[in-house]
């Protein structure tokens, strides 16, 4: 944890739950529906995310996968391409924000 980061853990800024670094007030940001609403988490838990980790959750992954196998912060990390993008972003600073790069996810064709 740099001095960035130490200032905004002592302000008792929320932490991601994917990156696991602070969100300073300042810093992109957003709720990520636990089960995305289209699949019955209206009005069911969110959690406070990076806007940079929320996009590459849904870059990631479908709404049905979402609802079906990644329905909490810990099955988030452990999938492959978003641990490999926690560890990247991890490295930047709390209020850090870029387009995502690896573009949406791959749609099945009928």
């Amino acid at each position: 944890m740099d001095q960035q980061d130490h200032r905004a853990a002592d302000r008792g800024d929320p932490v991601c739950p994917l990156c696991l670094r602070p969100i300073p007030p300042q810093a992109r940001q957003s709720l990520h529906h636990l089960t995305p609403k289209l699949k019955g988490g209206k009005g069911g838990p969110v959690v406070r995310v990076h806007q940079i980790c929320h996009n590459e959750i849904h870059a990631t992954l479908t709404e049905a996968e979402l609802a079906r196998d990644f329905d909490t912060p810990e099955k988030l990390r452990a999938h492959p391409r978003l641990a490999k993008f926690a560890a990247w972003v991890r490295k930047r600073p709390p209020d850090f924000h870029s387009r995502s790069t690896g573009g949406r996810r791959k749609r099945r064709t009928p």
